[in-house]
């Protein structure tokens, strides 16, 4: 009987692994003459997957492994630390001293350039890259943007030692996509998981660390959108790694894991390749990002919020709540919210403006607003904002500014 079990195991994860497989091979349409009388009632099939061998699924992976891992570096960072007057005077943390932390990055271009995440590398005194044949180098901060928690450092290494990576469009992904991570979890360089993409339009918060006082925000505060969501196994020392697509490109940055426990519990986020390119070449030539900005805070309108204001039930939108003084959307004459209701017994802000569509696109929530902004306008750039004000249709013009140091998208 325990053979028995075993083999049926066995067998079992074969399937599973040739069903994976096929996501590299091929697929075919389900033939029409396999189709029930009542097919014209029933939804289009499937495209039934044409299942691989476990070999082909293996070597799909070893040359992923091989063709990428050389740019994948692993990143050793000293920082300074700050005095700690909660703690004992005998604690060898209470005065001001050094810390260590990892984390990965990757090769960019065969000038010296290396990605990595912000957080890796913020507030470093000393940084240190080791590549995948052993080889290390000294590396300095060329520029950093917190707001897409996105770096790059430079180090000084033959142009033929570095292997950039190749990039895919981000845009393109699709959940249930096979997913593959390379980086340093707990410092074991050069580590390759695997997974599926298993959400995507996450938005990932991030504080202005300028603005942190005893580890709680003060003011600034955005979001990075578009964030791809993944179960692949991403862990501490993971951060500024790759999230590669089944041709070995990249489709994000690792940054974040959601987890209780501090490790991987199967959600995972990645910065998408879009934001990515943007803002990289950026800060090589520049020296900085500028994020463009429209000067409101806001929240999405369901159905409760859009029956509390008197809206149709199925209204969705956005909903501004606070217009920056003197930010662009002021200067368009946006009108944020003026008054307050209760709504399942919370506090809620009504009375606002509410965003429909922007540049004619279609915004179903806040989200959609702050992912428009970041994917197709730059600075100076002006656009329309469609609106409801009273229940009454209207649009607005607004020309977009560098985001500053203050509260809003």
């Amino acid at each position: 009987m325990k053979r028995k079990i075993a083999l049926l195991i066995v067998l079992t994860a074969m399937l599973v692994v040739a069903m994976y497989a096929g996501t590299f091979i091929s697929t075919s349409k389900v033939s029409a003459a396999a189709q029930p009388a009542t097919a014209g009632l029933q939804p289009a099939p499937l495209a039934a997957p044409k299942f691989g061998t476990v070999s082909d699924f293996e070597s799909s992976l070893i040359n992923i492994y091989s063709q990428v891992s050389p740019s994948v570096v692993a990143i050793d960072v000293v920082e300074s630390r700050a005095a700690s007057p909660n703690l004992p005077q005998n604690h060898p943390n209470f005065g001001p001293g050094q810390a260590t932390a990892l984390g990965s990055g990757f090769v960019w271009d065969t000038s010296g350039h290396i990605v990595t995440n912000n957080h890796v590398v913020d507030g470093a005194t000393q940084i240190q890259v080791t590549f995948s044949d052993g080889s290390s180098a000294a590396a300095k901060i060329v520029a950093s943007d917190p707001d897409s928690d996105l770096a790059v450092i430079s180090v000084s290494v033959p142009a033929n030692q570095l292997k950039p990576v190749q990039i895919a469009d981000s845009t393109q992904v699709k959940v249930g996509q096979f997913a593959i991570a390379i980086g340093n979890p707990y410092g074991e360089q050069n580590t390759m998981t695997t997974g599926i993409i298993s959400a995507l339009g996450r938005s990932l918060p991030v504080a202005n660390s300028s603005s942190s006082v005893n580890g709680f925000t003060q003011g600034p505060s955005y979001s990075i959108p578009d964030v791809i969501q993944t179960d692949t196994p991403i862990n501490p020392g993971n951060s500024g790694g790759v999230l590669l697509n089944s041709e070995g490109k990249l489709i994000g940055v690792t940054s974040a894991i959601e987890s209780p426990s501090g490790v991987s519990a199967g959600i995972g986020f990645a910065i998408p390749s879009t934001i990515v390119q943007k803002v990289v070449p950026a800060l090589i030539t520049n020296g900085r990002y500028s994020h463009p900005y429209i000067g409101i805070s806001g929240t999405t309108v369901g159905a409760n919020l859009a029956q509390a204001m008197g809206l149709k039930p199925n209204q969705r939108g956005a909903l501004v709540v606070t217009v920056i003084p003197n930010g662009p959307a002021a200067k368009a004459g946006l009108r944020g919210s003026s008054q307050q209701t209760t709504i399942n017994g919370l506090q809620a802000q009504i009375g606002g403006d509410v965003v429909t569509a922007i540049d004619g696109k279609p915004v179903k929530s806040f989200d959609d607003i702050v992912t428009y902004l970041a994917g197709s306008t730059t600075v100076n750039q002006t656009v329309t904002l469609t609106i409801l004000r009273d229940s009454k249709e209207q649009q607005l013009q607004v020309t977009l500014a560098a985001r500053p140091n203050s509260t809003g998208q």
